[in-house]
């Protein structure tokens, strides 16, 4: 693969705890389903019913309305939304006035 192409999505597949992403240069990567709280909190049939985004640069589910990037997965990105829902709710007590 020439380092300037993006990388291009073949093939997703999920079970109740796992996303598997295969790519066009023959990479797999599995991420824990979790990190993808629509998708996660999805029936496999919405997880199965996935649809590629242009040439494969990205995924879409529209039973759940998720969208991800090649680059993301490939990268091992966790979506926003996770992110967002681990963060810490309180703030420390050095912080609190």
């Amino acid at each position: 693969m020439n380092f300037s192409e993006k990388p291009r999505v073949k093939r997703v597949r999920s079970n109740a705890s796992t996303l598997t992403v295969d790519f066009e240069d023959g990479r797999t990567h599995q991420l824990p389903l979790i990190w993808y709280p629509r998708l996660f909190n999805a029936t496999q049939a919405e997880r199965n019913n996935w649809k590629m985004i242009g040439p494969g640069v990205g995924v879409h589910w529209p039973d759940v309305d998720e969208d991800l990037s090649a680059d993301g997965l490939l990268a091992g990105r966790p979506s926003i939304e996770y992110l967002r829902q681990s963060r810490p709710t309180r703030k420390p007590a050095s912080l609190a006035a």
